[in-house]
């Protein structure tokens, strides 16, 4: 168990550094309003100079590079240029994680009490008009743009219900559309995995045996079919987890929330590289960390599954 971590882990390592030093270099190539603002054609070539060379970037990217690293191995993710000019990167995006935590654990919770209990009862009754209904609204889920039904729910719920159109920290009942918004795809994911996963289990050898022997519908169900058809579920759920509470872009754009999503947005429209580069290395270590996790939780969960071997590299 510990070489499988330690091989995981090794190969989590190595792909946020290849992800990583791809975006440093390839931000290094951008324009120097990047680095200097909008209004870098009105200096001086003195001015130039001076500004760069008091960031570091008149040095040679290797060693700008190495810099960098040197830096993140403290916690330092380097200071905004643009944004926030001279304000560390760290104290601008504190706050705004714990908002994207907080709205994405409950929309994640949201999916998983409502998503897997769906697939489970598309499965039960498949073929019948409860399978119907939840296949119609995942297929509409999965086809229609998200910015779709996102609007909708925005637009009629407020409408309807009288909740908040945008996002307000103090009052809580503002949290209820994005939340809603937040979990909707990950309903529908979960939902049609659970669903496949619960009817290629009913079609086993085993189930048929135990039905023959008289196990009721139920038990079987619950103890066989629906144990057997999570475990591949596990996998998804911790990159799942870490990739909704970091929060959508789209959805804390529409609805003003200030957290990481609208912030990756805003950066990016302003030209802060520094900015981009930090949010870039968090979002690279959420996915991988959340993919890292996927596998160690699933060994846990099966123990079927071989650390070693052929059946190491699923």
């Amino acid at each position: 168990m510990g070489k499988y971590v330690l091989k995981r882990f090794g190969a989590a390592l190595l792909s946020l550094f290849i992800i990583i030093t791809l975006i440093f270099c390839l931000l290094r190539l951008m324009p120097l309003e990047g680095y200097l603002g909008p209004n870098v054609d009105k200096l001086s070539e003195e001015v130039i100079h001076a500004k760069l060379a008091a960031k570091g970037l008149d040095k040679p990217v290797p060693v700008q590079l190495f810099n960098f690293y040197r830096n993140l191995a403290r916690g330092d993710l380097g200071k905004s240029w643009i944004y926030r000019e001279n304000v560390d990167i760290v104290k601008i995006i504190k706050p705004k994680i714990k908002i994207s935590a907080k709205l994405g654990a409950m929309a994640m919770a949201l999916s998983l009490i409502v998503g897997i209990p769906l697939g489970a009862t598309m499965a039960r009754s498949k073929g019948k008009w409860p399978d119907k209904l939840g296949t119609g609204f995942i297929v509409f889920l999965q086809a229609a743009p998200s910015a779709v039904y996102f609007l909708f729910i925005q637009m009629y719920a407020t409408k309807g219900t009288g909740l908040p159109m945008l996002y307000n920290d103090s009052k809580p009942v503002s949290w209820i559309l994005p939340i809603i918004s937040l979990a909707l795809p990950s309903i529908a994911n979960y939902g049609m995995w659970m669903r496949r996963y619960m009817v290629d289990q009913m079609n086993q050898d085993y189930v048929k045996l135990a039905r023959a022997k008289g196990v009721s519908n139920k038990a079987v169900m619950m103890k066989h079919v629906f144990r057997n058809a999570f475990v591949p579920m596990v996998q998804t759920i911790p990159s799942s987890l870490l990739f909704t509470i970091m929060g959508s872009l789209y959805v804390e754009s529409i609805y003003s929330v200030p957290g990481m999503g609208g912030l990756l947005i805003d950066v990016i429209q302003r030209q802060d590289n520094t900015m981009v580069q930090a949010l870039v290395l968090i979002f690279a270590s959420v996915g991988i960390i959340g993919l890292f996790l996927g596998d160690i939780l699933m060994v846990l969960v099966d123990p079927r599954i071989s650390l070693t071997g052929k059946e190491e590299s699923r």
